[in-house]
């Protein structure tokens, strides 16, 4: 198997990661099947021995001098590191050693080894930013100056573009400190234990003698090969026996794709692989953009987009009326998780109270059993927003492939922060899966070459799309009692737009994305794309121009007799002609209705879901009819089709009904 990808003209390699599940095993020196459970609990043996190893590797390192001799890259001989982690600390003589007693080779050895490599290296980060808060500590950390945060952005490695809220945060924990210790840490590990070590199985540290990975002669199959020990405790390495795992290949994996070792984890009595593969994908660009996507983020109506296309004479219009991607049943569902999952802590808390660390107290088993719901109910929890997360980003991406975008703009909102704005809507806001949707944007733009760019969300909202004066927003005139400033008009007289909040945010970020795209750089850390500030000479050209192209209307002017109509056409329910009766005492199916007997089926929230910008509440609102049971998740998800797209005509029953007396059939 070549581990090489061959790439052609306009391609790019790309490097994903899907999720397998191993139901079986066999031992291919005695032929022994081992089912999911033996193979889980054979795979969870070698996980202890790793992550013991990688524990004991993190407490021995765990201080500044020897993260800062890592974050380097050089050795004491003054020799660059290596890239992977569990080189580059073999490197500087840092070896991990198993429980005395055990038996172990060496590739084990390394999996511990990379395990606490890639976890001290990550520290360097948190203690650069701890250092940087540290050393321009405010007067008042709950409420910084604008001089505060210049110094501690200034002091802080890359903190020009660094989220506040990350930088509030660590001033939060560090506030935390000082009131338990009365005074300041001096560093990021004073202030942090050692981190536990994750119970996996990092494969990608090994080689042929430890686990390998092929194709079967089906493209959808694929074969594990790893040596597993045959008891928890291996005394020699008789214990170690080759399994052979085979498994099948999910369809997101193109058949030509090259696969990687995976990542072995044990959940729930089960074995689940985060299998990595290599597959060419189109060469995405960074500027030369004419027709892009803008997504605009919003609270009850997640997501609002609509294209923009560049002319040539830089004159910037808009394609259609764009969409929007409603999710308030999902988050009504996901605020009835959240509040019931509260409730259980508070229970679990006081239990834990009464009980007092007294494992035989008569309640002890009723601590047990809300702990199994309250994990339940985390699970759920993140079930829904990985569904809403894939769902939203799969609808943005298929609005610019619709629209024939090449790029995608969307609002950069990492620096929002839940608060000070009420308690409802602080809630709202905190629950909100927008790094989760922008990774799956990226993800799946990727494979069919869109670029997706982060813009600043400065201002928006707030201008006008045309004439860039800022705009007043007050109630819809359609919905004058939904709460919410949703309707948005420009005061310049010359101008006179009005229209949505949201669509016109979208029309602002996409424009100013296309003015903007000499200033598009890739961030170092992330590889995403990002535009980092706004210019005031390129934003002046980021207006939106008014449509003036005259539709033109189709003749309708009568060349025959008119068709007679009857006054109650066939239904179109049905597509073909009733069955013939049958035999005997049974009647026969009436055409083109339901069955008598089903019961009514939960119905969706409806589609023009009103928006809600404030926490107030009223009597009015939206409130879905199935959320708050536990209904689906696609009820309660609505996202509008690509307008820019015309449907097939649907044909009538009536017309299929003349086409089959003309064939004779019937």
């Amino acid at each position: 198997m070549s581990r090489r990808l061959k790439l052609s003209e306009g391609e790019a390699p790309r490097t994903a990661c899907a999720h397998v599940l191993l139901r079986t095993g066999v031992v291919e020196k005695t032929g022994e099947v081992l089912t999911a459970a033996v193979l889980a609990r054979r795979v969870g043996w070698v996980e202890a021995l790793v992550s013991d190893m990688a524990a004991k590797l993190l407490a021995l390192h765990w201080h500044a001098t020897d993260v800062d001799t890592l974050a380097s890259g050089v050795d004491a001989k003054g020799r660059a590191l290596p890239s992977n982690a569990w080189m580059a600390l073999r490197r500087l003589g840092w070896s991990a050693t198993p429980t005395e007693g055990l038996r172990v080779n060496d590739r084990i050895v390394r999996m511990a080894q990379e395990q606490a490599g890639r976890t001290l290296r990550a520290a360097k980060w948190r203690a650069d930013l701890t250092a940087g808060v540290l050393q321009s500590w405010p007067a008042e950390p709950s409420k910084r100056t604008p001089q505060e945060w210049d110094a501690v952005r200034g002091a802080v490695p890359g903190g020009r573009h660094l989220p506040s809220s990350v930088i509030t945060a660590r001033t939060r924990q560090i506030v935390a400190f000082r009131r338990s210790h009365d005074r300041l840490p001096s560093d990021v590990f004073e202030l942090e234990a050692a981190p536990r070590s994750a119970r996996m199985l990092l494969l990608s540290a090994c080689d042929g003698q430890q686990a390998t990975i092929t194709r079967g002669d089906d493209p959808g199959r694929a074969l594990l090969r790893l040596q597993l020990p045959t008891r928890p405790d291996p005394r020699c390495y008789q214990d170690w026996l080759w399994v052979a795992c085979p498994f099948t290949l999910p369809p997101t994996i193109p058949p030509d794709a090259l696969l990687h070792l995976p990542t072995l984890r044990v959940r729930h009595e089960t074995l689940r692989a985060d299998l990595a593969y290599t597959h060419a994908v189109p060469k995405v660009q960074r500027t030369g953009h004419t027709v892009a996507l803008g997504v605009d983020w919003g609270l009850n109506t997640l997501l609002s987009a609509g294209p923009v296309r560049m002319h040539d004479n830089g004159r910037i219009t808009a394609l259609g009326a764009g969409g929007a991607f409603r999710a308030n049943g999902v988050m009504a569902k996901q605020h009835r998780l959240r509040r019931e999952s509260e409730r259980l802590r508070a229970k679990v808390d006081h239990y834990n109270r009464l009980i007092t660390h007294c494992d035989q107290h008569p309640l002890a088993s009723k601590r047990a059993v809300l702990t199994d719901e309250l994990q339940r109910l985390s699970r759920r929890r993140s079930n829904l927003n990985n569904a809403l997360a894939w769902s939203a980003a799969r609808w943005t991406v298929d609005q610019a492939i619709a629209a024939g975008a090449t790029a995608i703009y969307i609002e950069d909102l990492r620096s929002m922060e839940a608060r000070g704005m009420g308690r409802t809507l602080n809630t709202w806001l905190s629950q909100q899966v927008r790094g989760k949707i922008v990774d799956r944007i990226r993800h799946l733009a990727a494979e069919v070459g869109i670029t997706v760019v982060s813009v600043p969300a400065r201002g928006t909202s707030r201008h006008c799309p045309r004439c860039l004066v800022p705009l007043r927003h007050r109630k819809a005139p359609d919905r004058p009692t939904a709460p919410g400033w949703k309707w948005a008009l420009c005061p310049n007289a010359d101008c006179g737009w009005q229209g949505d909040r949201d669509t016109g945010a979208w029309q602002r970020i996409a424009a100013r994305g296309l003015t903007h795209q000499v200033k598009t750089v890739t961030d170092r850390a992330t590889g995403a794309m990002v535009i980092h500030n706004v210019v005031l000479a390129l934003e002046a050209g980021a207006a939106v121009a008014p449509d003036t192209t005259k539709t033109r209307r189709e003749d309708r002017s009568k060349t025959g007799p008119t068709r007679r109509e009857t006054t109650r056409p066939a239904p179109r329910r049905r597509r073909a002609p009733s069955p013939a009766r049958p035999t005997g005492q049974a009647g026969q199916r009436p055409e083109g209705h339901a069955h008598t007997d089903r019961k009514a089926l939960p119905r969706a929230a409806h589609r023009h879901q009103g928006v809600t910008t404030i926490s107030t509440a009223s009597a009015d609102r939206h409130r879905p009819r199935r959320a708050a049971l536990g209904a689906g998740f696609h009820l309660h998800a609505h996202a509008s089709p690509p307008r820019w797209v015309r449907p097939a005509p649907e044909t009538t029953s009536r017309r299929i009904a003349q086409l089959i007396r003309d064939a004779g059939v019937g």
